[in-house]
């Protein structure tokens, strides 16, 4: 099976971080700019473009009026409907505070998520400096993403000024803000289509990342003495984004490196990153050799879900689970970190677990209706991650 993804693009920010992708991004992603402003829609670099409200806006953009786009986006749903219908899964990426981007948005993620399509939101917050209005106008137009994605990760603008310069320049700045929105969406894109020394399937992504709410992705590269810890803690501390992978109760992992990456390295990398997370949290871990890294060069991706979204906001949490049993780290091969292969094969004995054929057959057999059912009693965790209950 060969897992299509989507990536869309909408309004004047959503379209710059599309252009800003067209030239270095994986294989077999498709990228779609969508946009009320015709003039902006023609210089976005993407293999489809979607023109949208032209009886609405005649071409010249919703001057920041949401309502506009909402009502462009619903002008053209059946050419937006078309355009997604075949992905396996989508990201929706935006600027908030705008009209287009704001009020288009949210329709176009609701498409595919009525589609049954995994539906990613990644949208970027307004500087302070931009004014209240606009800081208004995008914090309607999250809630309303919110309630129609899969999952969505935030990227405040102003937290920019925690990596720059004073000396940087203003399109300098903006082209950091577009980096970190193609970071965020090649990091999830790679750790499915690049194959794995241990694979993380796209069943796995779906475990993590469906219905899963607030999230953050963050990426660490490191070389040198102690690599794996700094890696690790540049992937778990990232200043760019809203939330931290504190208290997250899912998480996908992926670890990528040349020939010199060491089992005790992935170990390092693998406990800092439990213990960051909720004690209970889910783990999913794969590595896959990248002939991009230099040499020497380790890669850390951390795609971190399942906050509680009210704290989120906020960039804290606090667990509002109790009594639940820890679940120990494992990779994709379902062997946990600190615990001998003896031990993993002992607790194999006890509940067998199904043997995984590779990405192919595990997406396959994948049956969303077993997850649903399952995961009132146990949190939709797959069964080659769950220990025998007691």
């Amino acid at each position: 099976m060969v897992v299509r993804i989507k990536v869309v693009g909408v309004g004047g920010g959503g379209g710059n971080a599309i252009s800003r992708m067209y030239e270095d991004f994986p294989r077999g992603v498709e990228l779609i700019a969508i946009n009320t402003d015709l003039q902006d829609l023609n210089q976005t670099q993407a293999k489809k473009r979607i023109y949208i409200g032209k009886n609405l806006t005649k071409g010249m953009g919703t001057g920041m009026n949401p309502e506009l786009g909402k009502q462009a986006a619903e002008e053209n749903r059946a050419e937006i409907t078309e355009a997604i219908k075949d992905a396996d899964m989508i990201f929706v990426t935006a600027g908030m505070g705008g009209g287009t981007g704001t009020g288009a948005a949210p329709v176009v993620a609701e498409i595919a998520k009525d589609l049954g399509i995994l539906t990613v939101g990644i949208v970027t917050k307004p500087f302070a400096f931009e004014g209240g209005q606009r800081s208004r106008i995008a914090e309607e137009g999250i809630i309303r993403m919110r309630d129609r994605v899969d999952t969505l990760i935030t990227v405040p603008n102003d937290r920019i000024f925690s990596i720059i310069s004073k000396d940087t320049s203003l399109m300098k700045a903006f082209e950091e803000v577009d980096k970190i929105l193609r970071d965020s969406v090649r990091g999830v894109t790679e750790l499915i289509l690049t194959p794995g020394i241990i694979n993380i399937d796209f069943a796995d992504v779906k475990a993590v990342m469906r219905d899963s709410g607030s999230a953050m992705v963050g990426l660490g590269i490191a070389s040198g003495n102690g690599r794996a810890g700094k890696a690790a803690s540049s992937a778990i501390n990232s200043p760019l984004l809203e939330t931290s992978v504190e208290g997250a109760r899912g998480i996908l992992l992926c670890i990528s490196g040349r020939n010199d990456l060491k089992m005790h390295e992935i170990n390092e990398i693998a406990s800092a990153v439990a213990e960051s997370a909720d004690q209970s949290a889910r783990i999913i871990f794969g590595t896959y050799y990248d002939r991009k890294l230099n040499k020497g060069q380790l890669k850390i991706t951390l795609i971190a879900t399942g906050f509680s979204d009210t704290l989120a906001r906020e960039g804290r949490y606090s667990s509002y689970f109790s009594g639940s049993e820890d679940l120990p780290v494992r990779s994709s091969s379902g062997l946990p970190f600190g615990g001998s292969i003896e031990q993993s094969v002992k607790e194999d004995r006890e509940e067998p677990r199904p043997l995984s054929a590779g990405r192919q057959d595990v997406a396959d057999d994948y049956d969303e209706e077993d997850v649903v059912e399952t995961k009132e009693k146990e949190w939709d965790i797959p069964a080659f991650l769950r220990r025998k209950r007691k």
